[in-house]
């Protein structure tokens, strides 16, 4: 089974920016929890170190891809797996052969051979696509399924080498990846907000750090909705106003430009809204001020419904 591996932009070529598959991103974090429960998710806590992944331009090709390959497969807890790497002329910046192991074979585009700063980043993608491999966990689609692979590598703390992958000028562009820079930065900062970890001292790429922090921005704003308490004045008072509304229209359906829906049943009104660490939906009686626990991450949450 051949994986068609992580996409190598053409030097120049325009790259994509902000949120165009956020919805696709959310969905990615909230089958990882559902795959590897909280305590799995939880067991990759700390993110790969720099040291971990650096490459020197003296480093021997091959044995400095193999150190950095088995990092990765020890960070990504797959003890019994094996990479084998490799160099040649190829469309995409890397691929991996997906077969039932232990040994599995990447080859790395040839432009790596004087790009080394970079073969962890290819790296962690390919290998990220193996343990997936392994978990039996697939979106359909090969574009779906891409963004999962991305959203995985940055959720269990290796992704952050994708994002230092990236860089623009005014001469040359490079990114790794299907996700968008913004992208990259917003599960960044879903994970440093789940596990207590800045990963921003990390980025090399001045590039890469401003599209962190505009990630980071958009995912402060999932923590920020009603009926969370910590949604803003204008927030709140836009729920008030949609509370009293589908206490007096029951029938009315959900309006699609808010993430909560109001549900009327036998024990009165309800409120679900999306966990804002893993994005399973949750549903709690409108009572005013409640804590709750989501069923899936655990993160607690302090709500008034």
């Amino acid at each position: 089974m051949g994986d068609s591996g992580v996409t190598n932009r053409p030097p120049g070529a325009p790259v994509a920016h902000g949120f165009p598959h956020l919805d696709t991103v959310r969905s990615a974090i909230t089958a990882l929890y559902r795959r590897l429960s909280a305590d799995g998710v939880r067991a990759y806590a700390t993110s790969l170190a720099p040291v971990d992944a650096a490459f020197g331009d003296g480093d021997d090709l091959h044995l400095g891809a193999q150190r950095v390959a088995r990092s990765l497969v020890q960070h990504l807890r797959l003890p019994d797996a094996r990479m084998i790497v490799g160099f040649r002329a190829m469309e995409h910046a890397a691929s991996v052969e997906l077969t039932a192991g232990p040994e599995y074979f990447i080859e790395l585009n040839d432009r790596f051979r004087t790009h080394r700063r970079d073969i962890g980043a290819a790296l962690a993608h390919e290998i990220t696509h193996v343990l997936l491999h392994r978990l039996g966990l697939e979106f359909p689609g090969t574009r779906a399924n891409e963004i999962l692979t991305d959203t995985t590598t940055a959720y269990l703390g290796t992704g952050w080498l994708l994002l230092d992958a990236f860089r623009e000028d005014a001469t040359s562009r490079q990114k790794l990846g299907y996700l968008t820079p913004e992208e990259f930065g917003y599960v960044l900062a879903k994970r440093a907000f789940a596990f207590d970890e800045d990963p921003s001292p990390w980025f090399t790429s001045p590039q890469a750090y401003t599209a962190y922090t505009k990630g980071r921005q958009r995912a402060l704003d999932d923590l920020r909705r009603p009926p969370l308490t910590a949604a803003g004045w204008t927030g709140r008072r836009r729920y008030a106003k949609d509370r009293r509304y589908a206490q007096d229209h029951p029938e009315a359906g959900p309006d699609p430009n808010v993430p909560y829906v109001f549900e009327t049943g036998p024990q009165g009104l309800r409120v679900s809204f999306p966990c804002p660490t893993c994005h399973q939906r949750i549903r709690l009686p409108v009572r005013g001020r409640v804590s709750a626990r989501c069923g899936l991450c655990r993160t607690r949450l302090e709500c008034d419904t």
